[in-house]
Formats: structure tokens, C-alpha cells, sequence
């Protein structure tokens, strides 16, 4: 009796594994790219060895190509805090650490870790704000024109930057607004007059201010980085021209936004594919104490005087 109720079952068990789909076998292109994987980096990631076969090659050749490319338009301090910004914002813990981990490693000080995060914050913050006041696009790009208009022949044309006001409620922050752009944008004249005096000093204090952590030009590209990939269709037009009046060029608004896309793109694996989080910061670690070594090992190479004729002679 136990047999014949126990035959159905098994029936059904062999049934279901015949009919599921077969498990991706290894491809030469797979191998390939797990072998200079673990020639470029020391090992293979845990997280990379989840991502399916057939999308491992492109997958890895987008990551090495852009971000742990040290030739690209942006250098890589600077790409790592796009990553950091974006994924601060998804929010993703995993691509924060490893962002957080890479930015340093390629020399990023605290507070240029902490301006980041902040650029992706000021960036969702009028993301929000923009696109929940269903603000007119094409008032709103006229508004953005007449800006950079602008702050190219000074703050409301009047050649030289002004100082800043003192900003204490709603009016005084518009008044100041006013004169630091020569124009009231719509997005700012609609904000809630109890908050504006904040919400316009803090973005005064940070992404306005030519004398913070990282220069204009990286805050308004980390700005565009963030918001390409909100998507905010307003945010992507105020900081491409806003990256522009800072002499971005082409190449680095585009490595920006596929540095943000690339952010996502991992995210989205590693938390799809539900990686352990404590193995996957033991990699990062792993990681970032191998680039070290070979870092330190170069700058040795570098600082060694080249042997002289006599005293190669000598040995």
C-alpha cells in the first residue's frame, strides 16, 4: 500500500523535471569571459557567477570596457560616485558598499562621498517636485534656457556673481532665486512657501556652490547620472545644460548616463539573483585589497631609480 500511494507522487516528480527547461550548460564565450575575469580582477565574484550564461560576456565586457576602464572621459573616482549616487537612491546596500569601497579606493574623501549622495538627493528631491506639479515642459525648458542664458553673462545679466542673500522664509529664498538665476523657475515659485527656505539653500549651498568637495561640472553630470535613470525628463534637460555651462563634453554626459546605467543593470542582478549580502561585501573587500596591492606595487615600480651601467657592472 505504501508503494501504490508513494508511485503517483514520484510519476509526478519525473514528469515536472522531464518537462522543465534545460539548465544553461558553459559556453565558450562564458568561459572566455570568466577567464579574463579572474585574470583581470584575481578571482571570480560570487555575484558575477550568477549571472546567466548567455548574458556574462556582454555583461562583463559593458563593466570592464566602462567603469574599470582607466582611459575613459571621466576618471574613475569620479564614475564610482556616479554608481554611488544612483545606487544610493534605487536604494541598492549592495552597489552602495561597493561604490563606497571603489570611490575610496580611487581617492574619494568623505565629503565627496557624502556631496554625492546629497546629488542624488537635491536630484529625486526636484524630480519629485517637477514632475508631481506636472510642471509645463516647454515652460520649463524656456525657464532652463533663460537660466543658463544668464548665469553666462552673470547672475541676471548683471556681469560679476552676486552674494548670496540671507535666506529666512519663502520670499526672502524667491528674492534670492531671482538673483542668482536672473529668473524664478516655475518648479521653484509652485514649492510649498513653509519649505522653500530650505529646500532653495540647500541646493544654493550644494549644486550651486563652486566652492564644495566636487567641482560643478562632476555634480550636475552625477545630477544628470540620477536622473536619466529615474527617469525624469526635466532633471535630464536642467543638468545636461547646466553639465554643458561647465564645459562637460559629449563623451562625459554620455559616460555618465551609461555609468548609471550600468549601476542599474548590476543592481538589478544582484538583487534579483538574491545574493548573500556578508559574501558579497567579503568580495568587494577581496577586491578592493587586490587593487591596493597592485597599486602599491606600481607606485614602488615608479619611485625605483633604473640601474645605472656601472652598477649593473657591479653585480
Amino acid at each position: 500500500m505504501k508503494t501504490e500511494r508513494t508511485l503517483p507522487m514520484l510519476l509526478v516528480v519525473v514528469a515536472a523535471v522531464a518537462g522543465a527547461p534545460a539548465i544553461a550548460l558553459a559556453t565558450p564565450q562564458g568561459d572566455a569571459a570568466r577567464a579574463d575575469i579572474h585574470k583581470t580582477l584575481g578571482f571570480v565574484p560570487g555575484f558575477i557567477k550568477l549571472v546567466p550564461e548567455l548574458a556574462l560576456p556582454g555583461a562583463w565586457m559593458d563593466m570592464k570596457g566602462l567603469q574599470l576602464n582607466p582611459a575613459t572621459a571621466l576618471p574613475g573616482k569620479v564614475k564610482e560616485l556616479v554608481g554611488l549616487a544612483v545606487s544610493a537612491q534605487i536604494p541598492c546596500e549592495y552597489c552602495i558598499y561597493a561604490h563606497t569601497e571603489f570611490a575610496k579606493l580611487n581617492g574619494a574623501t568623505d565629503a565627496e562621498i557624502g556631496e554625492a549622495v546629497v546629488m542624488g538627493a537635491l536630484t529625486r528631491r526636484w524630480s519629485t517636485v517637477a514632475n508631481g506639479l506636472q510642471i509645463d515642459e516647454a515652460k520649463f525648458r524656456a525657464d532652463i534656457a533663460q537660466v543658463i542664458a544668464n548665469l553666462k553673462k552673470g547672475a541676471g545679466g548683471a556681469g560679476a556673481p552676486t552674494k548670496p542673500m540671507a535666506v529666512t522664509d519663502g520670499k526672502t529664498a524667491l528674492d534670492d532665486a531671482k538673483q542668482a538665476f536672473g529668473v524664478v523657475p516655475e518648479f521653484l515659485r509652485r514649492y510649498p512657501q513653509e519649505g522653500l527656505a530650505g529646500a532653495w539653500t540647500e541646493m544654493r549651498d550644494v549644486e550651486m556652490n563652486p566652492s564644495t568637495a566636487i567641482p560643478g561640472k562632476y555634480k550636475s553630470l552625477i545630477g544628470l547620472a540620477v536622473a536619466s535613470q529615474i527617469p525624469c525628463k526635466f532633471c535630464v534637460v536642467a543638468d545636461t545644460e547646466f553639465a554643458k555651462l561647465e564645459g562637460a563634453s559629449d563623451r562625459e554626459l554620455s559616460e555618465a548616463v551609461a555609468m548609471a546605467g550600468l549601476t542599474r543593470h548590476w543592481s538589478t542582478i544582484i538583487n534579483g539573483r538574491q545574493v548573500d549580502k556578508a559574501a558579497f561585501k567579503k568580495d568587494i573587500t577581496r577586491l578592493v585589497a587586490a587593487a591596493r596591492k597592485h597599486m602599491a606595487a606600481a607606485q614602488q615600480q615608479q619611485s625605483t631609480p633604473p640601474m645605472t651601467a656601472t652598477a649593473t657592472a657591479t653585480r
